[in-house]
């Protein structure tokens, strides 16, 4: 063979490897972008779609602010009849998982309310889905816009009693939450007793709880919360506070929660503390309130029905 073929035969080998290379190069997996979190809104509704979906009875409202002079977003429940009545109901408010706060999280509840009142299993209420704020139902001055435990305490509740027909008293009133939310739920009702006729945190975040308790407020190196501020510590101050209004939460969590085992300590807490309350442990469901209410979510509801006939019948 000439020299030249050779060295033509050569570059062609050549050119096919680098061609190899840049193909095999191609075809690597490429890494994903970490999706960058949407910025925090007080008004965050559903797309137009998803809201197509919602529960029949269930409206986006908000509230002008006066502390923060902007609006806050919230959905809410209204249960069959409502609009052609002059009653009033007893209220539940579901505070979402998740940081930072949007009211659409756990509007999907809804649907297991409306049909266990359809059913006539528990009597007509209304349910509300508050925005937690930047911190979810915190209370952390170091952002602009985050005091969430006093918004939904001293705006969002005040604004529900009086546009919408619910028995605005403590004995008509509920509370609860999962997760992020079950840690607000505990942390609000041992702070606010008197404003509870039922509480029932749920899948709640008690290590990063005790966590906070064991580091002067600390959650982590960059998210510092007041010192006490954390359920371990109220649930503390709540048993030791003369003449407060009892409270007889019901705890629910799966076994097969991230997080079940914390939920175990802190009923054993609660004992130590003579604080008493019910529990609802759902075997096999996973960190979801979806799974949780598909399995035993008609106790829970059922768990509220039954406080405010008793509450309302004193």
């Amino acid at each position: 063979m000439p020299e030249s073929d050779g060295m033509r035969c050569i570059i062609l080998f050549a050119a096919s490897l680098a061609c190899f290379s840049l193909s095999a190069q191609d075809q690597k997996p490429k890494a994903k972008k970490k999706k960058k979190p949407a910025p925090f809104s007080w008004v965050s509704p559903l797309s137009e779609n998803a809201a197509k979906q919602l529960t029949p009875g269930t409206r986006h409202g908000t509230f002008r602010s006066a502390s923060m002079g902007i609006d806050v977003g919230y959905y809410i429940y209204l249960p069959p009849g409502y609009d052609d009545s002059e009653q009033s109901y007893p209220v539940v408010y579901h505070l979402h998982g998740g940081r930072p706060g949007g009211e659409g999280k756990s509007v999907k509840l809804a649907k297991y309310v409306d049909d266990a009142i359809r059913s006539g299993s528990i009597q007509p209420t209304i349910y509300v889905f508050p925005n937690g704020g930047p911190m979810s139902w915190y209370n952390y001055p170091q952002k602009k816009q985050a005091l969430g435990e006093d918004i939904f305490i001293n705006e969002t509740i005040p604004h529900i009693d009086k546009k919408y027909r619910t028995i605005a008293k403590r004995e008509g009133r509920g509370l609860q939450g999962f997760s992020q939310g079950g840690r607000g739920a505990t942390r609000i009702m041992f702070k606010h007793p008197e404003l509870w006729g039922s509480t029932a945190p749920g899948g709640s975040g008690y290590e990063p709880e005790k966590r906070i308790q064991e580091n002067n407020g600390a959650e982590s190196e960059t998210v510092v919360f007041a010192p006490g501020y954390n359920a371990w510590d109220l649930a503390k101050a709540y048993s030791e506070r003369n003449g407060a209004p009892l409270l007889r939460p019901m705890i629910w969590v799966g076994t097969k929660g991230f997080n079940y085992e914390f939920n175990l300590k802190f009923m054993t807490y609660l004992d130590e503390l003579g604080i008493p309350y019910e529990k609802l442990i759902v075997p096999g469901a996973t960190h979801s309130p979806i799974q949780i209410y598909d399995s035993k979510g008609l106790e829970l509801m059922s768990f509220h029905d039954r406080n405010f006939k008793a509450n309302l019948a004193k």
